[in-house]
């Protein structure tokens, strides 16, 4: 991996693990010898509101913020609101996105719908979206709760850091009876990701 800073969007809604989720990941970056910077937006959180965790790493990093247009990965616990975040998202970039639904207050109010054409706007704006479902996955692993350590295994499988930091990284920051769960949940989400770009290149 480059030098040049890259950007990493983590969003959701309180609850969905998203604040141990950047930990982890900047867990993993700093063991990497990068320079990391963290800002986690989280006031709704003990009410199920929006989340967000900003994670920059680099050579060298001054700011914890990222702007708009500026994040090259995105990991959303769930779809509106990876459609809320998405212009933050370079031209090219790419969202891992929980296809998970969890409707807002003004949708519980019916103030308002919940969009269903979530995947094809995103699309449109020529972002890399890959859905995967995160939760069923970490059924699967143990604990539909370690849908944020699924993710985080789809986010390393795009990133060229060996699975032994991870794993360290988890070891470091899950609690102790949790970590062989979690390390499952990290594993299956690295080989849905792995899986999908071999496919794509039998394809070619």
């Amino acid at each position: 991996m480059s030098n040049e800073v890259r950007n990493v969007l983590i969003v959701g809604v309180g609850g969905q693990g998203i604040i141990l989720a950047a930990d982890i990941l900047a867990n993993v970056l700093v063991s990497a010898e990068y320079d990391v910077k963290m800002a986690e937006i989280h006031g709704m959180s003990q009410r199920g509101g929006s989340v967000n965790t900003m994670v920059r790493f680099g050579n060298k990093v001054y700011s914890p913020v990222v702007e708009k247009g500026q994040a090259d990965y995105m990991l959303s616990f769930e779809k509106l609101e990876a459609l809320r975040w998405s212009d933050y998202l370079k031209p090219g970039g790419t969202i891992i996105m929980n296809d998970e639904t969890l409707n807002p207050l003004p949708v519980l109010l019916g103030r308002a719908e919940y969009p269903g054409d979530i995947e094809e706007q995103i699309i449109a704006k020529g972002i890399n979206l890959i859905t995967v479902n995160a939760t069923a996955m970490a059924e699967e692993s143990g604990s539909p709760r370690a849908a944020n350590i699924v993710l985080l295994g789809c986010l390393a499988s795009l990133m060229p850091l060996g699975k032994d930091i991870w794993h360290a990284a988890i070891e470091r920051r899950v609690p102790p009876k949790t970590v062989e769960i979690n390390k499952n949940a990290f594993e299956t989400g690295f080989a849905r990701i792995s899986e999908r770009a071999a496919a794509d290149e039998a394809l070619i």
